[in-house]
């Protein structure tokens, strides 16, 4: 399992979550056809991607104005365990968890993506700026 986290931009609390089970790539952007969609000036279509590999998962970025990891900016990097990567210098912060996450850590659960999911999920962050979407891959082919 893989867990995203929107962080507050400033109480770095969380804002919202998405749970992954089982999908070998997870996508991250302001585009429809991600599985997670974040709108914000900094944050391409096409963003970022995280891969499960054999061994690992691996962060792929994308995104014209970046992705950073403790303020650097990555390409290709292995994901650990409760890392957190920032779309655009200045953009979302989200931090990644590989295993159990206590609910307290998590914001509102937007999607909780598995085998049997059929969730289409909206809602806004804590100052009502940025909508976040989150779709099946199956209601994609839909719109």
């Amino acid at each position: 399992m893989i867990t995203l986290t929107l962080l507050h931009p400033s109480k770095s609390t969380p804002v919202q979550s998405w749970m992954f089970d089982s999908e070998p790539v997870v996508r991250l952007g302001r585009g429809h056809q991600n599985e997670v969609v974040l709108y914000s000036a900094v944050v391409s279509r096409r963003h970022a991607e995280l891969r499960n590999t054999p061994n690992n998962w691996q962060i792929v970025s994308f995104g014209a104005n970046g992705t950073f990891v403790d303020g650097k900016p990555i390409k290709t990097m292995s994901i650990t365990d409760g890392m957190i990567v920032r779309l655009g210098e200045s953009g979302p912060r989200i931090r990644i968890s590989l295993s159990a996450v206590d609910p307290q850590n998590l914001g509102k659960v937007v999607k909780r993506q598995s085998s049997s999911s059929d969730s289409l999920s909206e809602s806004l962050d804590t100052k009502g700026k940025q909508t976040l979407y989150t779709m099946r891959s199956s209601e994609k082919n839909n719109h």
